[in-house]
Parts: structure tokens; C-alpha cells; sequence
């Protein structure tokens, strides 16, 4: 059979099912007033780490495919490491090495892009994504690079359409990022290139798994047609825009649009323009490709919806193709773990709420949409709610526990359940110290309704995280001191470069296993092998080892 695994020596599964737990967002920081992991009152995870075998994981940089060990690791890279039971070189390293080697300017769709616009004065070349060097979901540097080629092959026409991040990067940090691009398109007169529209990423264009297609239609009346609020100049427009109610932060700016002396919008999309969406990460680029490419596109009025050569910085659906064109490959990633536990005929049980959902599906299964092996799997879905995360910290936790014990209750139960409690991630995200605190508390108390569950059927429960976030909240200068301002502490509103705790509760009496002390750097990647392990199989002869080792001989 494809993808069969043999036995592996000295090691039995259990009668019970082998839970994972994902606890987006939640590494393991200085235990100080800004780690919210360490303020809250959660018995139930100290029990965990203190009674069951525990150790830290490397969750970011290159253990996760980045292109450097100062990268953040990101929910994406954390759970196609989690699902590939390999490191892939990530959106963010592939694309710096086609920059970096010239082959990005050689592809057939960055030719095809910028054949319609050379010497054109009047024909646009539109660059739309996230501005900031946060890495996550794109690079400032790309953007750079992509004007900066443009003009020499005789494009005389551009205009950006900037995201604000205030997410991954301080916050507020815009501003900074402007003056960054605004020198780059002064660079060369001859090109009339200008900043035309834009907002925040949490409010402007970057919905993912279509949470709030509201989010993608404001973007769209502002970067295509040039709908939105209108100001003469960033400044003004930053000014008025963080005095709103939701504009405080660089992630909740409304949508804005420069106009130019006459008062009309500097860069509504035309006829004949072309336009690439900068960003390298799936999940939030999916939506405006499909506005674009889509003939059949029932979400929203697009209005007139001019006819423009659209190409994505990568392909972020392979499966659906989305979008048609793109710049650089994404990585290849096969033979995944969902994929070794169907040839096995292992059932499997995927659940989370909406906003992580696609994490312990598409991301966890290698970049692919539907479900593996629907003989085998079965995902559920939680709709996550519509409003600002830290106004409802305990978000669909509770729910996704619900439905987890309800699906162990079946028969025949699942073999394998995965689950994300997105908590840690996005109530962290809204850098509010307090309510992320409340967060991880209400995390804490559904695992213990889980451990209850998996001790009752006697299984294992894993306990891990995809990378840092909730484990430090305050903005840290050189020397790791808090950044004051005004009469607090800066908040920190970007993941972490913290490990993640992993631990491993077996309900047998005698586990067949212990926990290997020889693997100092071991990172996300290995939980694959070690889930194999638990499940009595060997692992495929290209994973990363196993945490655990057999504690007996077979006999």
C-alpha cells in the first residue's frame, strides 16, 4: 500500500486516541509582568508540564523554514512543519532567493505583467500588500525590489497600495514604513510612482478563510476603484485615521485614498494596468486574487471590474490554483502526516474556529484545500465571531471542546484528533495585556476538560504550540527592558522568537516510551515522528527523528 509504514520496535499504541493540541500562540517567555502565559491562574497546563514528561520546542527561524534564526516563526510555518514532518524553505526565503538570483524578473508572468506597461505613461503598474518587514506574511524589501525592477525595464507608471501591519512589527510602526517607501519611489523622477490607497490589515483586504468578506470589499473599492475615504497625503490621512474609534492601532486603520491636486484619486485600476498582490503568505492573500480572477464571484458587488493582468508574488492555493499567475513557486510539500495516517487506516478528527481553521487543515496538510482522505478525516469548523478579539478573549475555545468530546463519544471514535485553540494568537495580537491574559485562563480550562476526556478513554493527549505571541506582551529594548510610553509599558503585538513547550500525557500506567535527552535544538518538525511513534509505526526514512525512544525492547 502507497505509504505504508512498518511497526516500530518496542512501541504499542494506546487503547484510547492520541490528541494534539495546538495552543496557537503560546511559547515560553520571560517570566516577568509582560508574559501573559506566566500571569495567568491555569492549573491545569502547570499539571501538565510538572506531573507529564515536558521540554521546549524551536518554533521560528530556520526550524521552521525562514530564512534566518531572526525570523518569527508564524502560524503557517508552524503547522506545515507540524503536518510535514519536515522543514521546508517558506514563502519567505524562496522569494528572497529568486530576488536575490534575478529568476523572479525571468518568469514568464513577470514579463507578461510588464509587457503591456514599457514606455506607457499612461498604463499602471499597481503593487498591492503588506508593508512592513515583519516576514510573516511579506517584506518591505520585496516590494523595493519589484519597483525598483519595474522601472528599469521601462514601466513609467506605478502606484502602491500599502497595508499597514502594526501586527507582526511594532505597532504603531507605519509611518516609518512610508518614509522607507516614499524614498524608494523618489528615486527616480522620470517614473511617476506614488502611494495611492491603502488601510489596515485587520480592517483592509486581509481577510482570510472568509471570515469577513467585508474586509476584502473595502480594499477593493479602495485600491480598484478608488472609493474611500480621500486625503491630500499620508500624513493627513494617518492623523485623521488613528483619531477614529477603531483607528488606533496601525492593524484597525480604515481604508484610506491619496487624491492629487485636483482632488481625484492618484491610482484607481484601469483598463490595462497590471497588478500584483506582494504578500508571499496564503491565508489572507486568497480572497483579493479570487476578486480578481473570478468570473463567477458571488461574495460582493465588484462593480465595474476592469480588465487588468493580476498575478500573486506566489501561487497561495494550489489545489484551487489561485491565483492563476504568480511570481515564485511555492514550496512542494508531499507526503504528509494526515496522508501516512490514512494509507494506515487511521481516522482522523481536525477541528478549530474559523480564523485558525485553515491551520490545522490546509497549512497542516502541505498548502493543500479539502479534505485528504475523506474515508478517513473528517474537519469541523467553528465560526469565529466578528469583533475585536480582546472583547470576547475566550473566543470558540470552549466550542471546539465540545465538539472534539462529541466526536471521541462516536463509534468508531477517531484514532487521531487535532485541534487549535486560537486564543493565545489573536488575543495577543491586540497587544491588551489583560484580556490575553484571560485568554490563556480559558485555554487552560479546556484543557483540562480534554485531559479528563483522554484519560477516561486512556489515550495520550500532546500538548504544543505553533510559535511565541502571549509569552511577551511588552516591547523590549536591546538589553530585554520594557519600552515606556507615556505612563506604561509599550504594548507588543508580533509573535515571539520564544520555544513552545511540548508535553506528552500517556493515561497508560507503564508507557512504553520516555522522552529523548540527546536533542537540544529540536524544533516543530519532529512532533510528526513522534506522533508515528505513539501509534506504534515507524517513521518514513526522511522525517526528522522522534522526541520519544521505546523504553523496553520488543520482545
Amino acid at each position: 500500500m502507497e505509504n505504508f509504514l512498518l511497526p516500530a520496535n518496542g512501541m504499542a499504541r494506546p487503547v484510547g486516541p492520541i490528541v494534539l493540541a495546538i495552543l496557537d500562540g503560546i511559547g515560553w517567555g520571560p517570566e516577568d509582568g509582560g508574559n501573559a502565559v506566566h500571569l495567568a491562574v491555569k492549573p491545569n497546563l502547570k499539571r501538565l508540564w510538572q506531573d507529564s514528561p515536558t521540554r521546549t520546542l524551536r518554533a521560528h527561524g530556520t526550524a521552521v523554514g525562514m530564512p534566518s534564526d531572526a525570523d518569527m516563526g508564524n502560524s503557517e510555518v508552524g503547522h506545515n512543519a507540524l503536518g510535514a514532518g519536515r522543514v521546508f524553505r517558506q514563502g519567505a526565503a524562496l522569494v528572497q532567493d529568486a530576488i536575490g538570483s534575478g529568476r523572479i524578473w525571468q518568469t514568464a508572468a513577470w514579463q507578461w505583467l510588464i509587457e503591456p506597461l514599457r514606455n506607457k505613461p499612461d498604463a499602471t503598474l499597481h503593487l498591492c500588500g503588506l508593508l512592513s518587514d515583519g516576514n510573516v506574511h511579506a517584506h518591505i524589501d520585496h516590494v523595493f525590489a519589484l519597483i525598483r525592477q519595474a522601472r528599469s525595464a521601462g514601466v513609467r507608471r506605478i502606484r502602491i497600495h500599502a497595508l499597514a501591519d502594526g501586527r507582526d512589527v511594532a505597532d504603531p510602526s507605519f509611518d516609518h514604513y512610508i518614509e522607507q517607501l516614499q524614498a524608494v519611489l523618489d528615486e527616480d523622477p522620470s517614473c511617476d510612482a506614488a502611494l495611492a490607497s491603502g488601510g489596515g490589515r485587520m480592517r483592509v483586504t486581509m481577510d482570510r478563510y472568509e471570515a469577513d468578506w467585508r474586509i476584502v470589499e473595502r480594499g477593493w473599492q479602495a485600491h480598484v476603484h478608488g472609493n474611500a475615504p480621500q486625503f491630500p497625503n499620508i500624513k493627513a490621512a494617518l492623523q485623521t485615521l488613528r483619531a477614529a474609534p477603531e483607528g488606533g492601532s496601525d492593524q484597525t486603520l480604515d481604508a484610506f485614498v491619496i487624491t492629487d491636486a485636483r482632488g481625484e484619486p492618484v491610482g484607481p485600476v484601469r483598463e490595462g494596468d497590471s497588478f500584483v498582490l506582494w504578500n508571499f503568505r496564503g491565508d489572507r492573500a486568497i480572497e483579493l486574487s479570487q476578486a480578481f480572477d473570478l468570473d463567477d464571484f458571488p461574495y460582493f458587488s465588484r462593480g465595474q471590474r476592469p480588465d487588468v493582468r493580476f498575478a500573486g508574488m506566489m501561487q497561495y492555493d494550489g489545489d484551487l490554483h489561485v491565483p492563476a499567475r504568480y511570481l515564485v513557486e511555492p514550496p512542494v510539500i508531499e507526503r504528509t502526516l494526515g496522508e501516512y495516517l490514512a494509507a494506515q487506516r487511521l481516522r482522523t478528527f481536525a477541528c478549530s474556529e474559523t480564523q485558525k481553521f485553515g491551520h490545522v487543515t490546509y497549512f497542516w496538510n502541505g498548502n493543500r484545500s479539502g479534505v485528504l482522505a475523506p474515508e478517513f478525516e473528517e474537519y469541523a469548523e467553528v465560526t469565529s465571531d466578528r469583533i475585536a478579539f480582546d472583547q470576547a478573549p475566550a473566543m470558540k475555545c470552549k466550542e471546539i471542546t465540545d465538539l472534539v468530546i462529541e466526536a471521541l463519544s462516536r463509534s468508531p471514535r477517531p484514532d487521531f484528533v487535532r485541534l487549535n485553540y486560537a486564543n493565545g494568537d489573536m488575543v495577543g495580537h491586540t497587544g491588551n495585556l489583560a484580556a490575553t491574559v484571560k485568554a490563556v485562563e480559558y485555554v487552560d480550562h479546556e484543557i483540562g476538560r480534554l485531559r479528563q476526556e483522554v484519560e477516561r478513554l486512556h489515550g495520550i493527549l500532546i500538548v504544543t504550540a505553533d510559535h511565541g505571541n502571549a509569552d511577551d506582551m511588552w516591547m523590549r529594548d536591546g538589553k530585554g527592558r520594557p519600552v515606556q510610553r507615556g505612563s506604561g509599558v509599550q504594548p507588543k503585538t508580533s509573535h515571539t522568537l520564544a520555544p513552545v513547550p511540548l508535553t506528552i500525557m500517556d493515561a497508560r500506567a507503564s508507557p512504553p516510551w520516555s522522552m529523548r535527552d540527546d536533542q537540544p535544538n529540536a524544533g516543530l518538525a519532529q512532533v510528526a515522528a513522534t506522533i508515528l511513534a505513539l501509534f506504534g509505526l515507524e517513521k518514513p526514512g526522511d522525517y526528522q527523528d522522534s522526541l520519544i525512544q521505546a523504553s523496553c525492547s520488543a520482545p
